[in-house]
């Protein structure tokens, strides 16, 4: 398969923005240890009611209300525990023990997807290259939505700020019994396979996972509850169209606004600004004065100090992101926060355009 010239960035000089942010967060805000432990207290405390929730069901779940209850509750969980401590504990954000933080990561195996490939797709793909077309697979994932300016302009696009709305709700299902599956079999377009070779481990993973995840969350309910099996599916496929609905709000809020910059890299990858600026120009922040949003999302209502600090937990963000302000205003540099209702209608704007015409907002050829 053919291989990419790696994205490589303009290397900062002696008197660079981001070296005297990153000094001022550390001598401020890194040496405060309570955030560090309210993350470790909140992490632990998500995966418990994760599984207090799916026992919930296996107790009340002939009570049909208490079904879809304790389903519905199970995929905000999921969500949540995914977006907060699954992402921290893959960036190493949550205990000072990398093995606690690897150990933590295996969460992910339990939702049936595989830690791996998210963590190829998320460590050595979106964070280092996030917004450059054949390289940030989290924001490439399919056809159906056209995103990238340089993707492939289908009649069916002009229609997609309309269908996306009733495809967004399955997102979780796509990801775990759809996607996972083309970046491991799929061979067009395959970005994951161009950059790394799939450990054969990971295939056997891969079934395992899905198999005993639909085990333990679908087919045991039936098995153990006095309910038909289609009221048991019912409720699992509710479960997913809520995490979902929840979930999406933070993937489509940080990065693909209307105004979003997708930077195509040259053909010998020199880009034309250095990392720090280019996380600046591609990633947006959403709702950070609303403690509920900064619970529910983590370090993606403060995306933006996620991503110049990727190895710090997301409850130090909300006392970084004044810093990252004050710098970004002094130094000229663009920095974009809104409602999280503002952030979605900009990510609709942006599919119905891109759905007709190319992005004007796009830098580099098409």
């Amino acid at each position: 398969m053919e291989k990419l010239k790696r994205p490589t960035y303009v290397k900062p000089a002696a008197d660079d923005f981001f070296k005297k942010l990153h000094r001022e967060v550390e001598e401020t805000v890194l040496n405060d240890d309570r955030l560090r432990k309210k993350n470790v207290i909140k992490s632990l405390g998500l995966l418990a009611a994760y599984f207090t929730f799916y026992i919930c069901i296996l107790f009340f779940g002939n009570n049909t209300q208490l079904l879809y209850l304790f389903y519905i509750l199970c995929g905000f969980s999921m969500i949540v525990l995914f977006i907060n401590a699954f992402h921290d504990a893959v960036h190493g954000a949550v205990f000072k023990s990398p093995k606690a933080n690897d150990r933590f990561t295996w969460v992910l195996e339990v939702f049936g997807s595989n830690r791996w490939l998210w963590i190829t797709r998320h460590i050595r793909l979106h964070h280092p290259y996030p917004n450059i077309p054949d390289w940030d697979v989290d924001i490439k994932q399919s056809d159906i939505v056209r995103i990238f300016p340089n993707s492939p302009l289908l009649d069916f696009h002009k229609y997609q700020h309309i269908y996306m709305w009733f495809l967004y709700p399955l997102y979780s299902l796509n990801w775990i019994f759809i996607r996972d599956f083309k970046d491991f079999f799929g061979t067009k377009d395959n970005y994951i396979k161009r950059i790394v070779q799939i450990p054969r481990v990971e295939y056997y993973r891969l079934f395992a996972t899905k198999i005993a995840n639909v085990l333990y969350m679908l087919i045991l309910p039936i098995m153990l509850l006095n309910q038909p099996w289609y009221v048991v599916l019912g409720a699992w496929f509710t479960m997913h169209i809520c995490g979902s609905m929840l979930g999406v709000i933070a993937l489509i809020s940080t990065h693909v606004d209307e105004e979003a910059y997708f930077p195509t890299a040259p053909e010998d990858g020199k880009m034309e600004t250095t990392w720090a600026v280019h996380q600046m120009l591609v990633t947006k922040d959403f709702s950070t004065d609303s403690p509920l949003a900064n619970f529910l999302y983590g370090g993606f209502t403060h995306h933006v100090a996620h991503h110049l600090f990727p190895g710090v937990g997301h409850t130090y963000y909300p006392y970084i992101t004044p810093i990252i302000k004050k710098y970004a205003a002094e130094n000229d540099i663009p920095y974009t926060s809104y409602p999280f209702h503002e952030a979605v209608r900009s990510h609709f704007n942006l599919l119905k355009n891109s759905g007709v015409k190319q992005s004007i907002m796009s830098m580099g050829e098409i």
